[in-house]
């Protein structure tokens, strides 16, 4: 309720000209339209775990990929709860926009998927959504870690150990814990046992904002000897020989996507 960062969500762009949304949050679709990007483009949609900051945009994502239901296609990867539903968790996804889309996978840790012909490796999390995951993607150019939310332990780091990227949810600031997310001290435990090559912050809560995510990231880096950077909505990381992390480019205009199923 005080997000004034998006939480979850990123798009990739992987193989040749494939795009996999994962976690589409409150706003997505706007964030989508402000880079000029048509949601048709979109191939797979991963949600990791029945929380509204990860799923609120999940359906508006479906209904890009299937041009409003008119064409069925695409590919939607869920937790139980976000599919099925558990308990007082879920379905977090309407029986008509299953329906529409041409293929589900409910996701479970240890499993290995060829999300478009991209390796993708589910990790087990420890969080208040019990059937939470994370990933590690097989960019052609390393592995890139997207942890989800989680609590820290070893033998969750430990799943992560050689990736070259490592994308944390650091909810809040230096050693403030909250149950089942990590923090600044659980952040450099977690980048000391994994040393990759980047380290991102992701997910900041209100409280995190107002220390400063830019400094938590900058003494994280002097703490851990790995470069870590706290980003922000919208930015772009390229993965190839080299790593670089930029704003993209947006547009203040009414734009209007020219596609049609």
């Amino acid at each position: 309720m005080y997000q004034t960062r998006s939480t979850g969500g990123m798009l990739i762009e992987h193989g040749e000209g494939k795009h996999l949304h994962v976690d589409p949050g409150p706003g997505a679709m706007t964030n989508m339209n402000r880079i000029h990007y048509d949601l048709s483009r979109t191939d797979s949609v991963i949600v990791s775990h029945a929380h509204p900051d990860h799923y609120s945009d999940a359906e508006t994502v479906i209904e890009g990929i299937t041009f409003g239901g008119w064409k069925k296609r695409g590919h939607l990867y869920g937790s139980p709860t976000v599919i099925n539903g558990e308990g007082t968790l879920g379905p977090c996804i309407s029986k008509y926009h299953l329906n529409i889309i041409k293929e589900t996978t409910v996701l479970e840790p240890g499993a290995v998927l060829e999300i478009d012909g991209m390796r993708t490796e589910v990790c087990r999390t420890e969080h208040s959504d019990h059937t939470n995951v994370g990933f590690r993607f097989d960019s052609g150019n390393g592995m890139v870690s997207y942890v989800c939310d989680t609590g820290y332990s070893e033998s969750i780091a430990e799943q992560h150990r050689g990736s070259r990227v490592l994308i944390l949810p650091v909810t809040t600031p230096d050693d403030l814990r909250i149950p089942y997310h990590l923090c600044t001290a659980d952040a450099a435990s977690f980048i000391n046992l994994v040393k990759p090559e980047l380290a991102i912050f992701i997910h900041l809560g209100i409280v995190m904002i107002k220390r400063g995510p830019e400094k938590q990231a900058s003494e994280t880096e002097s703490k851990t000897g790995v470069r870590t950077v706290a980003v922000r909505d919208l930015d772009t990381l390229e993965v190839g020989k080299t790593l670089s992390i930029s704003p993209s480019r947006t547009y203040n205009d009414e734009w209007i996507p020219d596609s049609s199923p």
